[in-house]
């Protein structure tokens, strides 16, 4: 079968929508799941854009083995010779270059004729290409673009040397019969497009971005640039679960193949909706909640009988699995290891002796360790990694009667001790207060607060999620615990660390 290029884009285009940014930390590892999950090449940034991004798509680039990583840059030299100091490291470099072609982007916003624009793409298509071998270039705004300029467009691109060329469909505006059509046109008229990669980048504002890429798949595009959890601007961009798992469960229409194992698929959207401090939709294709869930009676009776007939695929092909043993206080180290193998997750020998430390300390606080419960020790470690501050210990007075206070003893990096005492409209707000003596942050104002039971009894534990905003900044903390206030407490600091 021919094999499709998975392009992820969620370092970069998913990074790139309101509430959704990361650390580096957290960028390095998505990265690394993302290269584990089997993706061809990792858009890791714009490096352009800040010193802080230039650094991440550096860093990504030097740990990044088994994948092309690349950085956007606009159609300008200054562009092209930062995104090549950032990803000049890699073991398999990508300049991914970018000029508007339609009548509306050329006119209001680049104010270029279409001469200078098929100049300037022929020019600096050739200027990264003297940089890198590997070069992409994208028409933005493709689908709006008039075709024959299109064609003069992409050709020139071609001819300049662009190993891949992408028709995105940047605000999401065609439908799958247009995209078949339009690259079945370029195929036809553009000489050498059929020689190279040919790619697509789908938005979904119109809720056709998965649909627009498979189209494009049986039009004879052999990339397609998604994002994990179909994240990105506006109303993002097609989800590359979506399109991996449509290709893998209708071979019989779609005879193609990726290179991704689907059973990393949901480990890491947990992974992606864990970093950005979110949960998936309910009802979201794959990795929602109630993907694999049956309430009907006779939806219920079918499954029962034969799982086929109301489910065209597994939980298990994309790594949710039930749980096979009970793990607890005298579990040993081998059997959980084991289960976080069978769950997608593999740690260094490193990570497992810190990671089994946290795993004795939850199981001495709760009787039974489910599998949400190791993927929230999983997805939570290294939240304190280099951290300003860390919770030594509270104490919280509450009641309706009275009013609510707290007191709070952190410990800076330097091991020295801080505590303050605060009151509140309840004991987190007092907390939140007592916190904001000792660290002594900016201006900042609560943005978002969420806290959510990770399994089941009354001794789940609880994961909160702190958002702050500063300075046109949005900073997400996490927190982890059976008891709700001391993960708001903990999300709260690791929030403050950030912004710090």
């Amino acid at each position: 079968m021919k094999r499709i290029k998975i392009f992820d884009t969620t370092l970069r285009d998913g990074e790139q929508a309101p509430g959704c940014s990361m650390d580096l930390r957290e960028k390095i590892e998505l990265a690394l799941a993302l290269e584990k999950m089997g993706v061809d090449v990792l858009e890791a940034g714009f490096a352009i854009a800040s010193p802080g991004d230039f650094e991440s798509v550096s860093e990504i680039a030097k740990v990044i083995k088994n994948a092309s990583v690349a950085s956007l840059a606009r159609a300008t030299r200054k562009d092209i010779d930062t995104a090549y100091d950032a990803v000049k490291a890699a073991v398999a470099p990508r300049i991914h270059t970018f000029l508007a072609t339609s009548p509306t982007h050329m006119q209001y916003k680049l104010r270029m004729s279409e001469d200078q624009v098929v100049d300037t793409i022929s020019q600096m298509v050739k200027y990264a290409k003297s940089k890198l071998s590997d070069v992409e270039f994208s028409a933005e705004d493709a689908t709006r673009s008039e075709r024959d300029f299109l064609v003069r467009a992409v050709q020139a691109a071609v001819d300049a040397g662009a190993t891949t060329i992408n028709i995105p469909d940047t605000v999401g505006y065609t439908t799958p019969f247009e995209m078949e059509s339009l690259l079945l046109y370029l195929l036809e008229k553009v000489n050498g497009l059929d020689q190279i990669d040919l790619s697509v980048h789908c938005h979904n504002d119109l809720g056709l971005g998965v649909a627009n890429t498979l189209a494009a798949i049986k039009a004879g595009a052999t990339q397609v640039e998604t994002t994990m959890c179909g994240l990105g601007e506006r109303a993002g961009n097609a989800a590359m679960e979506e399109v991996v798992m449509a290709l893998h469960t209708r071979q019989d229409f779609y005879p193609y193949t990726t290179g991704i194992d689907t059973k990393r698929i949901f480990p890491v959207s947990r992974l992606v909706y864990s970093i950005i401090g979110m949960n998936s939709p309910l009802n979201k294709p794959i990795v929602g909640a109630n993907a694999f869930a049956h309430e009907a009676g006779i939806h219920q009776h079918g499954v029962l009988a034969n799982t086929q007939t109301y489910e065209i695929m597994t939980p298990e092909s994309i790594g949710l699995t039930t749980n096979k043993m009970i793990l607890g206080k005298h579990s040993g180290r081998h059997a959980v290891e084991d289960r976080l193998n069978d769950l997608g997750y593999t740690l260094t020998k490193e990570e497992m002796d810190e990671f089994f430390s946290r795993f004795k300390a939850l199981s001495d606080r709760k009787k039974t360790i489910t599998d949400g419960d190791l993927e929230a020790l999983i997805l939570h470690r290294g939240t304190d990694v280099n951290a300003l501050f860390r919770l030594d210990r509270f104490t919280v007075n509450s009641g309706n009667y009275v009013s609510c206070s707290a007191v709070v003893r952190l410990k800076n990096n330097q091991g020295e001790q801080f505590e303050e005492v605060a009151l509140g409209d309840g004991p987190i707000d007092a907390a939140f207060n007592a916190i904001d003596k000792i660290m002594k942050a900016p201006e900042h104002r609560l943005e978002d607060y969420s806290i959510q039971t990770i399994s089941e009894g009354r001794d789940a534990q609880g994961e909160a999620v702190v958002k702050l905003a500063a300075a046109n900044r949005s900073y997400i903390g996490r927190g982890l615990s059976t008891d709700v206030v001391e993960a708001s407490i903990l999300a709260y600091i690791n929030a403050m660390n950030k912004l710090l």
